[in-house]
């Protein structure tokens, strides 16, 4: 995910030890040996560049309620890292794993004595609005966070529904309790603001906080019911401060008071969200959480968890990877997050409310890094939530002009490069996925891709994009328009649309443009047909000022996914391209200062910590070479995710850092950026149990499996010898029996023959 410059960090935490923490504190509490949610870490991804969100949330939700920390800068884009110890309150809305900051709305604080409104000064701890705390207080599981404050002596505890925040507060006994209600507060770079809160009554609190950040346009309504009535309130903004009972601010903020009690008062708060309105706030509280039982809202979103997760059951000795892949399933399903209220009121991307007639919408949609293997595994184990994410998508086309890139409450922000919605919608619909409109996603689809707007007229012009006509991202521009541009012609080709067909594959082969045959290198061009002149340099970067997205020429050489075999023919045989595909792997260079921090995770020049790499590695099965696919495989899942805080080599980035590992770890990843086949690799386990669509399962077994038999040897489908070195999406989703042999030598013959290989169709 792009790297945002100009965000500087301001360092508001005292320093804790780190060893030992991936561990703090999870799931302690809670006997549930028989629950999935129990090897889920949420640490993992807070250290390091991850930008994990931890917090408490449900599958897909709306709410993610969490903290914040004060320190702000390129790690704490989710709100949170592990190296702070300071908390400025609890928002309910989050980001994770992007590159950008956004989100971290509506953020209350407990506390007692006197605060200023504001975080106060540098370190200045008696007036500023925020707490430390200790690591060792934390408490984080799936749909649950706890936590003490510690200038305060307060107990925070968090659950949340799909559009509610459950908060309970313990504060300590003889003092008043108070809660700060912030809707100044946000993540990331912000620029006009305004919130507005209105005491209603005594137990009744609402308002909206509107802003403009990496989503331009983004407005949220809340409303507050508390379990104890509010005993005063004072409503500021920075400067001025009024005593009644509604302000509308830039900075706003609402001091509560509450009776002071002998006893250790226990405060609870629930926090409705909107993207519409206060009412349909209130409506969405009254119809998710009417009641007031916290452990039984805990346990309804531990529960949801574990259903989730029950999608993929894992058997295996190895309790460490059994950690990692849970915890990187339970990350692949934090978006795309849900944007509508309960009575199908929705924003939509006109920035008008609409209505929806069925379904769900949803927003959060980090298209160019999840279309990769984020959407791939959810065509195998969330088919039904599909549909859905279409309409959502092909609504956004209506209300905007096109498909979105990379949406975010209900604004397109055009981040990232390409028409990765193209890609996604094309997925679903040759993957035979119903329930949406298949000629509207067509018209979107052709709509997008002749658009004027990112390089797409040069585009279309020359047939690539020349590095004169864009000034930056030329090459990584051209191909992922190719990448797109190839989904569509496989729609066109199976609608019988041979004039499209044609037009739009002829358009995929972008890449062949910039293939410089005497370097062996994708290199930028001009207009003119000549490559950038001067000395080229494979291993430079320079962010946002070079031709590539976040890498270099070692990296994007090896972006066509779509056509790996027409990519083989620009190296004049096999031998030589398999050749330069293993010095990805080993050569070693200077990336220069200007580097893209994304650039991570190496092998080599292999940056498996950003995404246009993802599908590298099983380019070794189209070259009759898979046992070099499973070392990598397997190097991959053992050395650059671990179950540390900084287990992840590069941002999550909304799920996709996570769902590679999930795909290898079963034994397979789709490189075809639309509609499969899925390509073996390594499977990691011994038994996965996959849960796919009306019932059906899929079991994947892979015999004699080890650290060391990390080859495959032979295959069988349902019993009978299957010979290839890749799956039909098909074949996965009827389910049945996938049987690997595992061995300790690659053998001589599985995926050899050229009859056994995948094949790029065209």
């Amino acid at each position: 995910m792009i790297v945002m410059k100009g965000f500087v960090k301001k360092l508001f935490f005292c320093s804790v030890p780190l060893l030992g923490l991936a561990s703090c504190g999870v799931g302690t509490d809670v006997q549930q040996s028989a629950s999935l949610t129990q090897y889920v870490d949420p640490y993992i991804g807070t250290g390091g560049h991850g930008h994990v969100f931890v917090g408490a949330n449900v599958p897909y939700g709306a709410v993610q309620l969490g903290p914040s920390n004060i320190s702000t800068g390129w790690d704490w884009v989710s709100g949170y890292h592990i190296s702070d110890s300071t908390i400025m309150g609890f928002a309910h809305q989050h980001l994770s794993g992007t590159g950008i900051g956004d989100l971290g709305d509506i953020v209350f604080l407990p506390y007692t004595g006197d605060v200023r409104f504001d975080r106060g000064e540098h370190g200045d701890e008696e007036t500023g609005a925020y707490s430390l705390f200790k690591r060792a207080s934390e408490k984080v599981r799936p749909g649950y966070y706890s936590v003490h404050l510690d200038r305060f002596n307060v107990d925070a505890e968090l659950t949340a529904t799909t559009r509610v925040g459950f908060h309970k507060y313990a504060f300590p006994k003889g003092e008043v309790p108070k809660i700060l209600i912030n809707l100044d507060a946000g993540i990331g770079w912000e620029g006009e603001k305004e919130g507005h809160l209105v005491v209603e009554n005594d137990t009744v609190v609402s308002g909206y906080r509107y802003s403009q950040g990496w989503a331009k346009n983004q407005k949220i309504y809340f409303t507050a019911t508390f379990s104890q009535p509010v005993a005063g309130h004072v409503l500021a903004d920075s400067t001025a401060v009024q005593q009644g009972d509604s302000i509308s601010a830039r900075r706003t903020y609402g001091a509560l008071t509450f009776a002071k009690k002998d006893d250790n008062p226990v405060i609870f708060v629930k926090v409705a969200v909107s993207p519409v309105s206060i009412a349909n706030a209130k409506q969405n509280m009254a119809e998710e959480l009417p009641g007031w039982d916290f452990e039984a809202t805990k346990q309804a979103a531990d529960q949801a968890w574990n259903k989730a997760l029950e999608k993929v059951q894992v058997e295996t000795k190895d309790s460490v990877s059994k950690k990692i892949f849970y915890t990187a399933l339970y990350h692949t399903m934090f978006a795309p997050s849900t944007f509508n209220d309960v009575n199908g009121d929705y924003m939509g991307s006109d920035f008008k409310p609409h209505k929806l007639t069925s379904g769900a919408n949803y927003t959060t949609f980090s298209l160019w890094d999840t279309y990769r293997a984020a959407h791939p595994l959810m065509s195998i184990i969330h088919r039904d939530r599909l549909p859905d994410m279409v309409n959502t998508m092909l609504r956004i086309y209506q209300e905007q002009g096109k498909l979105p890139v990379w949406h975010l409450v209900g604004n397109e922000t055009d981040c990232m490069v390409g028409n990765p919605g193209i890609i996604v919608v094309a997925d679903a619909y040759l993957k035979g996925i119903d329930g949406f409109d298949k000629d509207l996603a067509y018209e979107a689809m052709k709509v997008s891709a002749m658009k004027d707007d990112r390089g797409l007229d040069s585009y279309k012009k020359y047939g690539y994009v020349p590095y004169d006509k864009e000034k930056v991202e030329s090459v990584a521009k051209g191909l992922e328009f190719a990448i797109a541009d190839w989904s569509l012609a496989q729609v066109a080709k199976l609608r019988g649309e041979k004039e499209d067909y044609t037009y739009f594959i002829n358009r995929s082969q972008a890449f062949k443009h910039y293939f410089d045959k005497d370097l062996q290198f994708l290199r930028g061009k001009d207009a003119n047909g000549k490559f950038r002149p001067g000395k080229f340099d494979p291993f430079h970067s320079a962010h946002l000022a070079n031709d590539y997205t976040e890498g270099n020429a070692w990296q994007y050489t090896w972006l066509v996914p779509q056509n790996v075999n027409g990519f083989m023919e620009l190296f004049g045989s096999e031998e030589q391209f398999i050749t330069k595909l293993d010095s990805l792997f080993v050569v070693e260079g200077n990336l220069g200062e200007e580097a893209s921090p994304d650039i991570s995770g190496l092998i080599g020049q292999y940056a498996h910590g950003n995404e246009p790499s993802h599908h590298v590695i099983y380019m070794y099965n189209y070259a009759g070479q898979p046992w070099k696919a499973a070392d990598r495989v397997r190097q991959t899942l053992q050395t650059l995710y671990t179950d540390q805080v900084d287990g992840l080599s590069g941002n999550e980035d909304v799920g996709q850092m996570s769902a590679w590992y999930v795909m290898s770890a079963l034994g397979f990843y789709q490189v075809s950026p639309a509609g499969g086949p899925f390509i073996f690799g390594s499977p990691l386990f011994d038994k996965v149990t996959l849960a796919l669509d009306k019932g059906v399962s899929l079991e994947i077994v892979a015999h004699n499996n080890s650290q060391d038999n990390k080859y495959i040897q032979a295959v069988r489908l349902n019993g009978k010898t299957y010979d290839k070195s890749y799956i039909s999406y098909e074949d996965v989703i009827k389910g049945g029996k996938l049987e690997f042999d595992m061995g300790a030598k690659p053998s001589a013959t599985f995926g050899v023959a050229k009859e056994t290989r995948p094949t790029s169709v065209q």
